[in-house]
């Protein structure tokens, strides 16, 4: 079985539903597991499921923009996994990254960069969204369109600040967190049978 771990942090609920999406996407594989893990189980290096993540083939990284950067639960985990760097133990998985945030930008890019920044450090390989914006044509629907503001790094979604988590994101940004963690599973799935 081929293992993701999907650290998050969410603040109002809105990128959680986001990384229950993306475990959605990754799931419909068969022999793939993805699991949900909360940032701040990790916050300190010798406490929490590190173990889950050691084992894991893959882990995404999910966390809300605040105030251009990544919330700081997240920024604690990511602190946190230095423990991990010295020994390089997630050195060759796969990572993958995403962010939501009240705007349909919100300097999202700042985070994916921090994501992948992260990633790179711990010498992991990292996968980018690969889907181009549904948006990028007046023929388009707004509504419906995804990957709407074109992020191409990781995955970046958007849920109005005025809508609890129950009403965003949106169904187009849901579906399309479910195309990201389907390719983060099959990026997955291609580099565990080749290093089989």
């Amino acid at each position: 079985m081929t293992k993701i771990a999907i650290v998050y942090h969410s603040g109002y609920g809105h990128t959680a539903k986001v990384a229950e999406h993306v475990q959605t996407g990754a799931n419909a594989l068969e022999g793939v597991e993805a699991s949900l893990y909360k940032a701040e189980d990790l916050a300190s290096p010798d406490e929490g499921p590190w173990d889950a993540l050691a084992a894991a083939d893959a882990i995404i990284f999910g966390a809300p923009t605040y105030m251009g950067s990544a919330s700081a639960p997240m920024k604690a985990f990511m602190d946190a996994s230095s423990k991990v760097w010295f020994a390089d133990g997630w050195k060759d998985k796969i990572a993958a990254g995403f962010s939501n945030s009240g705007s349909l930008s919100g300097d999202k890019s700042s985070t994916l960069q921090q994501l992948a920044t992260l990633a790179a450090q711990q010498g992991m390989i990292w996968v980018n969204f690969g889907m181009k914006s549904g948006y990028a044509a007046s023929s388009n629907d707004f509504e419906t369109a995804h990957n709407r503001a074109g992020h191409y790094l990781g995955l970046g979604t958007q849920a109005l600040t005025d809508l609890p988590a129950e009403d965003a994101p949106g169904k187009a940004d849901l579906e399309t967190s479910e195309a990201f963690g389907k390719r983060v599973a099959e990026a997955t799935l291609r580099w565990a049978r080749g290093a089989a």
